[in-house]
């Protein structure tokens, strides 16, 4: 797969813009040795994303940082409590009852940015609602948290 096609996808799944934030031209692409398919991509070093064998993308929280930079708010964006940063950093999933802002967008199953309410990233997941049922509802996961930043450093390096 191309870069030009990687950058496609992303764009597709994060908007317009997400996939030169996320694969610069320096990008370094494993591929799986029985299909040929791209399995993870890296930047410097770190792993940025992996790519599902359904064509979506998992973020890692070192992409995820570089997504929200390059998008506007709110976009893929699961802005949290205070009361959630602690837990949802160390890799817990996030209710609903903890969700201040989400981008109205989002629909379950899609790879979402969970921030604090500064906009530092916290942890990357997959939506279980709607951003809009997120903003309204107070029970229930709003996300299932992947990785959380606190728990990310140890696994996202070459």
């Amino acid at each position: 797969m191309a870069l030009e096609r990687l950058r496609a996808v992303a764009d597709y799944l994060f908007g317009p813009g997400a996939g030169k934030a996320l694969f610069p031209d320096d990008v370094v692409v494993e591929r799986s040795k029985s299909t040929g398919r791209v399995r993870h991509v890296y930047h410097d070093g770190r792993l940025v994303a992996s790519f599902r064998p359904d064509g979506t993308i998992a973020l890692t929280v070192h992409g995820a940082e570089r997504l929200v930079k390059a998008l506007s708010h709110p976009r893929v964006r699961v802005v949290v409590s205070e009361d959630a940063v602690e837990p949802v950093s160390r890799g817990r999933s996030v209710f609903a009852k903890h969700v201040v802002e989400a981008d109205p967008e989002i629909r379950p199953g899609d790879e979402v940015v969970v921030v604090d309410r500064s906009g530092r990233v916290l942890a990357v997941g997959r939506a279980a609602m709607s951003g809009w049922e997120m903003s309204v509802f107070r029970r229930g996961v709003a996300v299932r948290v992947r990785r959380g930043c606190l728990n990310s450093e140890k696994r996202n390096s070459v």
